[in-house]
């Protein structure tokens, strides 16, 4: 059994797959097992990923996959998951990548807490900018109890901290059930994640471990496209918020569901002019439709607290909702 597991999706990344492969090559061990799952892309990245296969396949465990139809990244970590064998696993995006070293330190933490999983601070890179954001949670280098840090509502929690990659998760919680994603979604696919992570693993850990590099403003990344993809977010939190309800710790947890879902719908409608037409009208029914969802004791409560910008806009979702209950 390989000792560590990497999940590495690519989709139509030629231009960014080889420092994400470089980068694996700078962490490589035998014991360690590269999972690289092309999601059906039509550009260079196959031939890239596949030229890289053969090298890492010297220095570690190599499987290359390749999809037959785009499934999107939930789908493509899944095929991942199904296949790595690691005693420990991680994943890595392949438009980023790793600091050299930082796998091996990574499993020695892992391996030292002997938590479910491990959470890692990250460092953001815009072009040439570079920036760190850190994990919302206090305690460092101790094991915690994740449904507690669910919480407080009316702060950034663990939960709102979703990257799959900023982290590593001991194969008991793929046996589990819990580590897999909601198949099909194409984006918000770490958010019903994370939070059955929180709700279901039974101990985790922070640490202070930079290492993973985040690559924003990619053109091909759905946050920079406008496309109806993107509202997956509403199935996404739908998840979150029914899954939440139905938990044995609701009447606590639920709020921080629902005020979480309020502030990605004000979100996304404060860019609305980002989206095609067409989208930007959909993004709009679609939202009042999920305001008419939401637990409305609760919805009431999260208005009440919000800022006067956001709570305008949403409640005019609401006087909608009701009005036009049925499109969805």
């Amino acid at each position: 059994m390989p000792k560590l597991s990497v999940i590495v999706p690519f989709y139509n990344v030629q231009q960014y797959a080889p420092d994400t492969l470089r980068s694996l090559r700078m962490n490589a061990r035998s014991d360690f097992e590269f999972v690289l799952v092309d999601d059906h892309s039509q550009d260079e990245t196959p031939a890239i990923v596949e030229r890289a296969a053969e090298e890492l396949a010297r220095v570690a465990q190599v499987r290359y996959i390749r999809h037959e139809v785009n499934g999107g990244l939930a789908t493509a970590r899944n095929t991942g998951l199904d296949a790595a064998g690691g005693e420990y696993l991680t994943f890595l995006d392949g438009d980023d990548w790793l600091a050299r070293g930082y796998l091996a330190d990574l499993l020695a933490a892992h391996e030292e807490l002997g938590c479910d999983f491990l959470r890692t601070d990250h460092v953001q890179a815009t072009a040439r900018a570079r920036s760190v954001h850190r994990a919302p949670v206090g305690p460092r280098g101790e094991v915690l109890d994740p449904r507690e840090a669910i919480l407080p509502a009316d702060r950034s929690t663990s939960v709102d901290y979703a990257y799959a990659w900023a982290g590593s998760y001991h194969r008991r919680l793929v046996d589990r059930g819990v580590l897999h994603f909601t198949a099909g979604l194409r984006t918000a696919e770490d958010r019903p994640w994370i939070w059955k992570l929180h709700r279901e693993a039974e101990s985790f850990a922070v640490v202070n471990l930079l290492g993973v590099f985040y690559r924003r403003g990619v053109a091909t990344s759905l946050t920079q496209i406008g496309d109806v993809r993107r509202l997956d977010f509403i199935r996404a939190f739908d998840q979150v918020v029914e899954e939440t309800a139905a938990d044995r710790d609701a009447d606590r947890l639920l709020p921080k569901a629902v005020r979480t879902y309020c502030a990605i719908i004000a979100h996304h409608l404060a860019e609305i002019d980002k989206f095609e037409p067409a989208v930007a009208r959909e993004l709009q029914v679609r939202s009042a439709a999920a305001i008419g969802r939401l637990p409305q004791d609760a919805l009431g409560d999260v208005l009440d607290t919000m800022d006067l910008k956001r709570s305008t806009r949403l409640r005019r979702l609401r006087r909608r909702a009701f009005g036009t209950k049925a499109a969805v």
